[in-house]
């Protein structure tokens, strides 16, 4: 009987997989005209080596999208164009930096890296470690720290990397995503222990009271150090734990001179500082270091369409986040994701495709502070995110979904950015009932070994954006490579991290899935909703 039932099953998915059309000659015309003529790489280098970083409300990342919707236009693109979304707050680019530390025994030059909206300074000053176990240590600094370089990181005890920066998925770590499930929800995922509520609470009062004594600058240790690289993003606020995080205070929203300068050290350095300290040991550090803060209430996102024919009211969404962080240039992050969403559009249109459904493609702004761009495009085009899944403090909150007449037209939206490793499939975000689909999608490509679908989501990216009010919204599985434990938000994400090869395929597979997409007889269907459905107002 067991036997019997196995083969029903396999012979059901077989069944699935041949239901769906491949259109395998557009293919082997996509594979031709994307390994052999790509641009995927000299598009990759105009977003980095041109107009990188690419900070949100950066004129960086204004000049990157406006060359954006120029290569749209050459490419004969339709209704290419940058839509605004409000609003952001103020655009800060670092002129000038260097750290220089001095004792009476030697100098040297500091690894490091100032945080963004950090404030510009050139001053010098002698470098003080913080030791903060409770409350109570805050008195022995009190009025001490206005012309010190703060430490204020625990030293930790250096570590080798017994284990490779790079990897590619094998068999095993795609056997797993193939077989994940859907994890019955934890009440006990967003509680924090007592111990962790204290952490939180001793951090809130140490930033409240450093924003009160004003130190030169306060100093931390990085939070992923590898092979010199430096990982960072934004200057800190006093913040309190029980404070709604969609209130808190941003350092891009505040008055000019409120964000303190924020450094963080490799650990090479900062330890070395830290020995020196606890030895008694003068430390001067000299900090050479110019910005400019602008405003920048309104940030772009570009967008651009190959026009549908009988379907063309109905759309298929691609995309990938333009913007970057400061450290390097954002190859990786996400410089790839974006010069891949390019090269997978100019693919279709430099194949003359006349796609049933129109084609959208997006290269959104804000992400990196919260998927701010993609998250007001939803809003305003498709469906207001009920409260719940906007995480409210009570978790309760109307649960009503408004959506708009585009809502119920809207077919797909695929994205990239989780590095430039190649795409070994997709994630369903527990989608079930597209499986058979992209399983049949990624058949041509399994001499690539792109075959995986899996059940699970990966992290928090704008895909989500569609996905909170029940629209299809998808994030293809890619090659860790040295995303997370190198290049991720790192002084090390530059465009040699880049791999061609890997590029180019993920181009090809990711302008096959949207061309499918947009052909098919019917939408690609939909997750059940939780939430109740009405007309926006």
């Amino acid at each position: 009987m067991k036997r019997i039932f196995v083969l029903f099953i396999v012979f059901f998915f077989q069944a699935a997989f041949a239901q769906e059309p491949v259109d395998t000659a557009f293919i082997a015309k996509l594979k031709d005209e994307g390994l052999n003529r790509s641009q995927a790489m000299d598009i990759a280098s105009m977003l980095t080596d041109v107009y990188g970083p690419r900070l949100t409300g950066s004129r960086q990342l204004l000049r990157a999208s406006e060359w954006a919707k120029s290569k749209f236009e050459e490419w004969g693109l339709k209704n290419s164009k940058l839509e605004p979304w409000s609003p952001f707050g103020k655009g800060w680019e670092l002129k000038r930096y260097s750290l220089i530390a001095r004792t009476p025994y030697a100098s040297f030059p500091v690894t490091s890296f100032p945080k963004a909206w950090s404030e510009g300074k050139r001053v010098k000053g002698e470098a003080i470690f913080l030791d903060i176990k409770d409350e109570a240590d805050f008195k022995k600094y009190k009025g001490k720290l206005r012309d010190k370089f703060a430490l204020i990181s625990d030293y930790e005890e250096p570590k080798l990397h017994e284990k490779p920066i790079a990897k590619r998925h094998d068999a095993e770590s795609l056997l797993q995503l193939a077989n994940a499930t859907v994890a019955a929800p934890s009440k006990e995922r967003f509680q924090l222990s007592p111990e962790d509520l204290k952490r939180q609470q001793l951090n809130y009062l140490r930033m409240q009271f450093l924003f009160e004594e004003k130190p030169l600058a306060i100093l931390d240790l990085t939070y992923r150090g590898t092979a010199g690289s430096v990982a960072l993003s934004t200057a800190s606020m006093p913040i309190q734990p029980s404070a709604n995080w969609r209130h808190r205070p941003r350092p891009y929203q505040t008055a000019s001179g409120e964000v303190l300068t924020q450094i963080s050290l490799n650990p090479e350095h900062y330890g070395r500082i830290y020995r020196l300290l606890k030895k008694g040991v003068k430390v001067e550090l000299e900090l050479d270091m110019e910005t400019e803060t602008y405003d920048a209430t309104e940030c772009y996102n570009v967008v651009a369409e190959i026009e549908g024919s009988d379907l063309k009211d109905e759309l298929v969404m691609m995309g990938a986040h333009l913007d970057s962080w400061h450290a390097a240039t954002g190859a990786t992050d996400n410089a790839a994701g974006s010069a891949i969403m390019m090269e997978a559009i100019r693919l279709l249109k430099t194949l003359g495709v006349q796609p049933r459904r129109t084609i959208r493609i997006a290269l959104w702004s804000g992400e990196e502070q919260g998927l701010l761009g993609s998250a007001a495009y939803v809003r305003k085009r498709f469906g207001k995110t009920p409260d719940y899944l906007a995480f409210s403090d009570d978790g309760k909150g109307d649960d009503t979904l408004f959506v708009t007449p585009q809502y119920e037209k809207f077919c797909a939206y695929f994205n990239v950015d989780n590095g430039g490793g190649q795409i070994r499939g997709i994630y369903l975000q527990q989608n079930e009932k597209c499986r058979p689909i992209f399983r049949a999608w990624l058949e041509p490509f399994k001499d690539w070994n792109a075959t995986t679908v899996s059940l699970s989501n990966t992290g928090g990216t704008d895909h989500l954006s569609f996905d909170a009010i029940g629209l299809p919204g998808f994030q293809f599985i890619q090659d860790p490579m040295e995303y997370g434990t190198w290049t991720h938000h790192s002084t090390m994400d530059s465009y040699e991290r880049l791999v061609e090869e890997d590029m180019k395929r993920n181009a090809v597979i990711v302008a096959s899935f949207v061309y499918h997409a947009a052909m098919r007889d019917e939408k690609l269907p939909r997750k059940p909703l939780k939430a109740k459905v009405a007309v926006a107002p």
